[in-house]
């Protein structure tokens, strides 16, 4: 039996994967090389995304209203979640010495959350939908070896891990919520796959600046 959401779904990912050589900033934490500065950066330009990113899913819920009730429910769970990702980012801030007064967040690592709210602003729900599902895969496996580095060469406690065990850990509800997003748009004629790539090319590049504007604090 075919699911034509789901195998969407999974070739965008595949078709949209990052070089695994792009990023800079990440395989030096896992070998424990990145200096705790970087960590630091990491933390501060998260305390600017994280609430940049919860406001766009929200306007992104409120676009899709009734008319598009699946993807309404994708992204008030992605809200949501920023929500809780912002409650465990302090923990990791404080373990990484990270000052807020005096740091000044990097042009490279904003150009995601702005590009995010272009999205939310412009572009069709559905589409939006296909192309997140594609870039959080990438986000994932990061955090997954930033949580394990973390504890592995840097020390730290589970609590300061906890943002990134957030993000790493896979969301069987959240994958529900996506394909059924998808598959209504699909039944419906509303989802233009070109346009949800592209969505997807840009937003893995504004993610691959993001881990190449941090990389220069590693240096």
């Amino acid at each position: 039996m075919t699911h034509p959401a789901r195998d969407l779904m999974r070739t965008t990912t595949a078709a949209l994967a990052p070089d695994p050589d792009a990023n800079p900033l990440v395989p030096r934490i896992a070998a424990g090389t990145a200096p705790r500065a970087a960590l630091a950066a990491l933390a501060l330009e998260q305390s600017w995304v994280i609430p940049a990113d919860r406001r766009a899913f929200e306007h992104l819920a409120a676009r899709s209203g009734t008319t598009d009730p699946e993807a309404a429910a994708f992204f008030r769970m992605l809200a949501e979640g920023e929500v809780l990702a912002w409650d465990r980012l302090a923990a990791f801030a404080r373990a990484c010495g990270a000052r807020e007064a005096s740091y000044e967040p990097l042009p490279g690592c904003q150009a995601y959350p702005a590009y995010v709210a272009w999205l939310a602003l412009n572009a069709a729900p559905a589409d939006v939908v296909l192309a997140l599902t594609a870039n959080f895969s990438a986000w994932g496996g990061y955090c997954a070896t930033i949580a394990t580095a973390l504890r592995e060469h840097y020390g730290f406690t589970d609590e300061a891990c906890a943002f990134f065990d957030f993000f790493a850990e896979p969301s069987p509800d959240l994958d529900r919520l996506a394909e059924a997003a998808v598959r209504a748009a699909l039944h419906a004629g509303r989802l233009d796959e070109r346009r949800a790539r592209t969505y997807g090319r840009l937003l893995q590049h504004y993610e691959a600046g993001f881990w190449s504007a941090l990389g220069g604090t590693a240096s």
